[in-house]
């Protein structure tokens, strides 16, 4: 049985798919290599003598270097591998080429919520969003009253009421980065499709005034969109009985919306990976980047965000940007991430998290190389800030945090209407309005999570499917999700928590 794996034949390491032991005799691309420490699976094993100084090869790519003299069939980890500088080829839009889409006649369909401004919602919610922390206790009394077991059963094509509350909204300057940031993520859900209805609820003295934002954002009371104040309305119980007779009068309105067949291009699908090991860059990632090609080609579009977690490997990216424009907006996004965290005290290329570490990841390199496969292969078609609308198809990179639950919260804020989330380590999340999609990049966290993670992509490395097959399941997967089939992290009810807007600028 096959028990390393060499990605690329510039790499000097390889991957073991199962726990080594000292002494051990290993096979490697016809050579016999005798095993010199334990090594874990996933962890890398060295397959030629690397000098003190020499740079670690993985995915044909520097992914760190050499901090001692280190031979053949030693282990190879953060204890003998630090991160350094590296020369990287940028060569903007030298491996652009135009996707060629499937003829129209021939796109996939899915059954969608189409909208009366022509978008259309893959789930059709009632949203109680808030514009500040003080606000979120009414917004969550309101959705609780609909939360009962018998609540919503006269409302069959009603995903349900949400209550999406955050930390942030006052105690922060009533203009500048942090505060377009936050305004944007809101227009975003204001007018995202997989709303049928939305109260907007504030306290009335906040920095995010509702009247001003509402202006900024071109939006006006309807039938649909409603918003008060808590103050206005005469205090919390008064605000919450108020609200709660407005989604009483929402439910028969957005429940006479139905399912109907959509093309592929009204999907977008956000890409996201988090507790990532090293099989994820070798199974899950470039498989779900096969299906990413597949939404594509179908006239659809993919939203690749965590801008820290592509670091080391941007210049992937800029080699496939449609234009040198577009590759410059990229690495000027690089630049303001290496200055934001040097003014914190930070480091951008610091090391993987201790469960990445655990799953063989030593470096932000080697995070990055392998999490960039889940983009895809086809050509950047634009870089957008967070939460900005994105206005092209294809694949588009919005600049985000790594943290997941910020990361889809401006993804989805930007059009994204399904999640495809990769884990090695496991993951428990979901994301209200919008279903998420769990792949594992081994079968045995897929066996012990069966409950949360929807697909398993370990069947690539025990040899049971090829990669394209399961990217071929991933999409039809999406498309099944897209019209209705539950995902398992909606069946648990993940969702209600994960609305985390990115905070930008100090809190005074």
């Amino acid at each position: 049985m096959t028990k390393i794996i060499r990605l690329d034949s510039k790499d000097n390491v390889a991957v073991a798919l199962s726990c080594l032991v000292a002494s051990e005799l290993v096979v490697c691309e016809g050579d016999m290599i005798e095993v010199k420490d334990p090594v874990a699976g996933m962890h890398k094993i060295a397959v030629v003598s690397i000098s003190k100084g020499e740079a670690i090869v993985k995915y044909g790519q520097v992914i760190g270097f050499a901090r001692e003299n280190i031979g053949i069939g030693q282990h190879v980890h953060d204890h003998n591998c630090l991160v350094g500088s590296v020369d990287k080829d940028y060569a903007p839009c030298s491996k652009a080429q135009e996707t060629t889409l499937v003829p129209a006649a021939q796109q996939a369909t899915f059954l969608g919520y189409r909208r009366p401004n022509g978008k259309v919602g893959t789930r059709n919610f009632i949203g109680i969003m808030t514009t500040v922390n003080c606000s979120a206790t009414v917004a969550r009394y309101i959705a609780a009253a609909f939360s009962g077991e018998n609540a919503m059963n006269d409302f069959a094509d009603v995903d349900g009421v949400v209550a999406l509350t955050h930390e942030t909204g006052c105690g922060m300057r009533a203009e500048g980065e942090g505060y377009e940031t936050l305004r944007r993520t809101f227009e975003g859900y204001f007018r995202h499709p997989n709303f049928g209805g939305i109260i907007l609820v504030g306290l009335g003295c906040e920095t995010m005034q509702v009247h001003r934002l509402l202006e900024e954002c071109g939006l006006q009371q309807s039938q649909t969109f409603v918003s008060y104040n808590i103050q206005e309305a005469g205090g919390t119980r008064t605000a919450i009985t108020r609200g709660v007779d407005i989604v009483r009068e929402l439910l028969p309105k957005v429940n006479q919306v139905k399912r109907s067949v959509c093309a592929l291009d009204e999907l977008t699908v956000a890409v996201q990976c988090g507790g990532s090991d090293a099989f994820s860059g070798i199974t899950a990632n470039p498989a779900l980047g096969i299906a990413v090609d597949s939404v594509v080609r179908h006239g659809g579009s993919a939203i690749y965000s965590e801008t820290p977690e592509i670091y080391g490997a941007e210049h992937l990216l800029t080699q496939r940007a449609r234009s040198p424009e577009i590759a410059e907006k990229l690495l000027e996004r690089i630049r303001w991430w290496e200055e934001y965290t040097r003014r914190n005290g930070f480091e951008l290329n610091n090391n993987p998290s201790p469960g990445n570490k655990q799953g063989g990841l030593s470096t932000i390199l080697e995070k990055s190389l392998g999490a960039q496969a889940k983009g895809g292969s086809t050509v950047l078609t634009d870089v957008v800030e967070y939460a900005q609308p994105i206005c092209t198809k294809g694949l588009v990179f919005m600049d985000s945090p790594g943290f997941d639950p910020v990361s889809v919260t401006g993804q989805v804020a930007s059009g994204a209407n399904i999640v495809c989330f990769t884990t090695g380590r496991g993951s428990a999340f979901g994301f209200k309005p919008v279903p998420s999609i769990k792949l594992s990049s081994n079968s045995a966290i897929y066996e012990h999570m069966r409950e949360d993670i929807d697909i398993n992509c370990g069947t690539i490395l025990d040899g049971l499917e090829s990669l394209e097959e399961v990217g071929d399941r991933i999409f039809q997967t999406i498309i099944d999700t897209a019209s209705g089939t539950q995902s398992k992290s909606e069946l648990l009810g993940y969702g209600d928590s994960e609305f985390n807007p990115w905070k930008i600028g100090a809190v005074v």
